[in-house]
């Protein structure tokens, strides 16, 4: 059974300093045991153990053993040269280093604060929005603020710009949601109209403007997490023009690959495409199009490094 396991942090000149792991319901777990053992699990060995860990071999044994009557069995089989770690062993080992990466995170960040290093940004990006009209954006907000790092994050379908008010994200790159919401700043950055995807090799790729008609007589492929799927099939279908999709995808990649490769077609923001060999092309009566903005946190609960990107974005100049 997974035990659930609580950092204990302190404060210390502006430092957080670790202290105890403790599981629920259970006595405080020392963090050098997790050092300890994670030294054991590599070396299987417990004088090479001992001196990776800077004690003596009895003391890092009986650190192990209270470890295992903490937990409740048996760490490692101890066989002489042929020792080797339980089945419990081995899902300790994985969750230990995972807390002791999530440690030197917690670390780093406190280190950062307390000496004025680099501020982490974390900006979700909505998966339709492509990355192309970015690249240079970003660039050159980085040479701005050497001080920031940008930590690009994927907009989950269920996520929308209450992940920026509750502080999961400092900002969100996304289309402007109908909702307004006060707490937050919003940008807008450009507009893009939703067109044909097809490939360079494709017959409607020889038109200026494709028909609507001319769109049924190949394989359509759903683009599921498209903010405007349902306006997009509704338009078609109220022209008698029912597209039965053929492939469905909610990863735009494995979407815009499908169509470049072949004789598909997509419906798709015209500034998304990302994949070499795919075009677009405007379709004959159908005019759709979206904003993509970038969401703060409003005023002065901002911090200064996110304030200072979305004014950059707002100004930038999009192609």
């Amino acid at each position: 059974m997974r035990q659930a396991y609580f950092c204990d942090l302190r404060s210390k000149g502006g430092l957080t300093e670790e202290v105890s792991v403790r599981r629920v319901g259970q006595r405080t777990m020392e963090l050098n045991q997790v050092s300890y053992f994670i030294n054991l699990a590599e070396t299987l060995n417990f004088t090479a153990a001992a001196r990776l860990s800077g004690v003596s071999q009895p003391s890092l044994t009986r650190a192990i053993r209270r470890l295992e009557d903490e937990l409740g069995g048996p760490l490692i089989y101890r066989d002489g040269k042929n020792s080797r770690l339980t089945g419990l062993g081995h899902d300790v080992e994985a969750e230990f280093r995972r807390m002791v990466v999530a440690m030197k995170s917690v670390r780093n960040h406190s280190e950062h604060w307390a000496m004025g290093g680099h501020r982490v940004l974390d900006v979700a990006v909505a998966p339709t929005v492509g990355p192309k009209e970015f690249t240079a954006f970003f660039e050159s907000a980085l040479a701005e603020m050497p001080s920031i790092e940008i930590k690009l994050h994927s907009l989950q379908s269920n996520e929308d710009t209450s992940e920026v008010l509750s502080g999961k994200y400092h900002a969100c790159i996304m289309p402007r949601e109908t909702r307004p919401e006060r707490k937050l700043d919003v940008h807008p950055l450009f507009r893009e109209r939703f067109v044909l995807g097809c490939s360079a090799n494709h017959p409607l790729a020889a038109n200026e403007i494709v028909r609507g008609e001319d769109l049924l007589e190949f394989p359509f492929v759903d683009r599921l997490k498209c903010e405007f799927r349902d306006r997009i099939l509704d338009h078609f279908a109220r022209r008698d023009l029912l597209m039965r999709p053929r492939f469905r995808s909610d990863r735009e990649d494995w979407v815009q690959r499908v169509v470049a490769d072949g004789h598909a077609i997509c419906i798709l923001p015209e500034r998304s495409p990302t994949v070499q060999g795919l075009v677009t092309r405007p379709i004959d009566g159908f005019v759709l199009e979206r904003e993509v903005v970038i969401a703060t946190v409003s005023g002065s609960t901002a911090t200064v490094e996110i304030r200072n990107i979305a004014q950059l974005a707002a100004r930038y100049e999009w192609n």
